[in-house]
């Protein structure tokens, strides 16, 4: 520097130039700028990252039932001598099973999801886990996360194809799971982003569902999930009599609600019934030269069908429940992938949901003051997830509740729900294969569906119908410990859940 008086920087606290490479020390001559986010392995990664013990790392659930990541990298911490971490994934499944050891050698302490399932969901109903688990819907894991309780220290993240910056998606390659709507929010906020991927392609790989600017480092591996597991269990197309029933009377309701209209809007929760109603609802768009302009959520091949036929005008994808919609959101320009905030955050500048005008979900209980629980079973274990219900139900116009009175021996409408994750206040119509009642608060729905010959009955009446059928149920016995936080959209806790009494 030349006639610069250096106390010139100490009085307006700037600093004085030191050279061309003072933030980008990637760029000085030897280093390989290519390959310089290319880390060797798993286990390379993670030292780079600087995780310590303590500390949050999280994961997406897109591959569902087929994924690998989680279990792949919590092995590798696990050999590593990791202890103590708070693991955030977006939901975890029956595949995850292997958690059940990492916890009880310690290697995780605590977990946020948004839903359980299998030997873990057991295990930790029945006491697995010092602290409680905390349970939050798909838009307030977002909300958690920006408000800071959620701190991201490490996302590891499992893409089907990713070039050598950084920029991944999962509509190219083998390993198609669709959507990243999850994942592209753990990109945005970790400290340190890792890309687990299947294949490496050329600069620059695009679609960005994951962008270079938020990839910290990248691992080549043999697998990352299962693309065919994606479209089982919840999400699965029902061919059950029972289902289709329901999802047909559901149409008629929309039908005659007063929000089935041209350029009305809907999203359809998992489940057989609830994703069956969208099949039911064609043949009356048809006949009623009705189009809808958006559907959202968790895509279907129904929905994609629909649209490739004009009758769906956007596809709103933060999750592809299938295989056809995952491969039509790579030749669908209208079939847009959307991110977990633009989709059910409550405090976003735009949620998605917010537009909807109706959503159709399912429920494990829901109880005469149409609370709804979709988190445990009869037996109080864990066995679902809470997912966008509590963010499409306290945004949409109309929401209906699509369940079989009992399943099996099993009460479905009950006097008051073992968990609450959707307040009643949020829930409009419920539809089942033993009649349809409508939540007393919705006068105009009411109005509207007997005027058109819906035959309705009370919430109470389908209750004492289903106690006939199996009998007056069992109460469960639990202990007095917390396993698990409900977390409602705001962050607030609406429940708890106890731990089962053997």
């Amino acid at each position: 520097m030349k006639n610069i008086n250096l106390e010139l920087f100490e009085r307006y606290q700037i600093q004085p130039y030191s050279g061309p490479h003072a933030l980008t020390p990637q760029l000085k001559q030897g280093v390989d700028r290519k390959h310089r986010k290319i880390s060797p392995s798993i286990e390379q990664a993670i030292k780079e990252s600087g995780l310590q013990d303590g500390m949050t790392i999280s994961f997406h659930h897109s591959f569902r039932g087929g994924d690998k990541t989680i279990n792949l990298v919590m092995q590798a911490l696990a050999e590593m001598g990791f202890k103590d971490l708070t693991l955030a994934s977006s939901s975890l499944s029956e595949i995850h099973s292997p958690l059940v050891e990492h916890i009880k050698n310690g290697v995780v302490k605590k977990i946020y999801t948004s839903g359980l399932r299998g030997d873990l969901a057991e295990e930790i109903s029945r006491g697995l886990m010092e602290e409680p688990i905390h349970i939050h819907s798909h838009g307030g894991r977002v909300h958690l996360v920006e408000t800071g309780e959620l701190n991201i220290d490490v996302a590891f993240l499992g893409v089907s194809t990713s070039d050598e910056f950084g920029n991944a998606n999962a509509v190219s390659g083998k390993a198609k799971c669709g959507s990243l709507g999850y994942a592209q929010i753990d990109a945005q906020y970790a400290r340190y982003t890792v890309l687990l991927t299947e294949e490496l392609v050329a600069f620059p790989n695009q679609p960005a569902s994951i962008a270079q600017d938020q990839v910290d480092a990248i691992v080549q591996v043999e697998s990352v999930g299962d693309a065919s597991k994606i479209g089982g269990g919840a999400t699965r197309m029902t061919s059950n009599p029972r289902e289709l029933l329901i999802a047909r009377r559901a149409a008629d309701v929309i039908e005659h609600s007063g929000y089935f209209y041209d350029g009305f809007s809907m999203q359809t929760g998992s489940g057989g019934a609830s994703l069956a109603v969208t099949r039911f609802l064609e043949e009356k768009m048809t006949s009623n030269d009705i189009k809808a302009s958006f559907a959202l959520g968790g895509i279907t091949s129904t929905m994609v069908d629909l649209h490739e036929k004009g009758l769906i005008k956007t596809l709103l994808d933060v999750q592809s429940f299938d295989a056809s919609a995952a491969e039509s959101m790579a030749r669908n320009a209208a079939h847009i992938e959307i991110s977990a905030n633009q989709y059910a955050n409550p405090a976003s500048k735009g949620a998605a949901v917010e537009k909807l005008d109706v959503v159709i979900l399912s429920a494990l209980e829901i109880d005469t003051d149409f609370n709804v629980n979709v988190i445990t079973g009869s037996d109080g274990v864990i066995r679902g997830a809470s997912g966008g219900h509590s963010d499409t139900a306290a945004s949409a116009n109309l929401t209906i509740i699509v369940a079989p009175l009992v399943r099996g021996r099993i009460p479905t409408v009950v006097n008051s729900v073992l968990n609450i994750v959707t307040a009643g206040s949020q829930i409009d119509v419920l539809v089942t294969d033993h009649g349809i009642a409508v939540n007393p608060a919705r006068e105009d729905v009411i109005a509207r569906l007997e005027k058109a010959g819906v035959e309705l009955v009370t919430i109470e009446a389908l209750q004492q119908r289903a106690e006939l059928l199996t009998g007056e149920a069992r109460s469960i016995r639990y202990e007095d410990k917390v396993v698990g936080f409900i977390r409602y959209r705001d962050g607030s806790v609406i429940d708890v859940i106890r731990q089962v009494k053997e």
